[in-house]
Parts: structure tokens; sequence; C-alpha cells
């Protein structure tokens, strides 16, 4: 397979310095420019994935008319984080 280059950046004097004091043994700073280039990448791609499986989830439970209420959710967490604040109070008494 025939390999690319990932265009050259500028960055300051500092940051370079930087770079080169975070190299592992033996790691070279273009391996660690690749290593993050991709991490980035896969982190990207997998959020995308994740609202694209978060929209299709929305559309679904619109669809089938079984979805719950934003109002209704935050409610009983409230409930609940006030039930906990009173066996708190009683707990310390």
């Amino acid at each position: 397979m025939k390999t690319a280059t990932i265009p050259p950046i500028r960055i300051e004097s500092a940051f370079r310095e930087e770079i080169e004091q975070s190299l592992e043994s033996g790691e070279t700073m273009a391996a660690l420019v690749e290593h993050a280039v991709r991490t980035e990448v896969s982190r990207r791609r997998d959020q995308s994935e994740f609202v694209r499986r978060g929209l299709a989830a929305i559309a679904r439970s619109e669809a089938a008319a079984d979805w719950i209420p934003a109002e209704t959710v935050i409610a009983k967490l409230e409930a609940k984080v006030a039930a906990a604040r009173e066996r708190q109070k009683k707990h310390r008494a």
C-alpha cells in the first residue's frame, strides 16, 4: 500500500520542546503524531456513530409513541435527590 504524509503544522518552539520531552523511550515525534491523529479520528468516528444511533433511537421512540417526556424523567430524578437528601439529614441527626 502506498503511503502519504500528514501536512506539516507550525507550532511554537516551546510546545515542540514539550512534545519532545513527553516522548517515550524509542518513540519518534512522527509516531506520536500519527498515534494522536489516529486516536482523534477514531474518537470522532465513535462520536458520530453515537449521535447517529441516538437520533435513530429518538426516531424509533417517536414513531412507536413509547417515549417518556423529559419533564417526567427530571421530576423522578429530582424526587430521588430530595429523598436522598432527607435520608442524609436523618442520618446526620
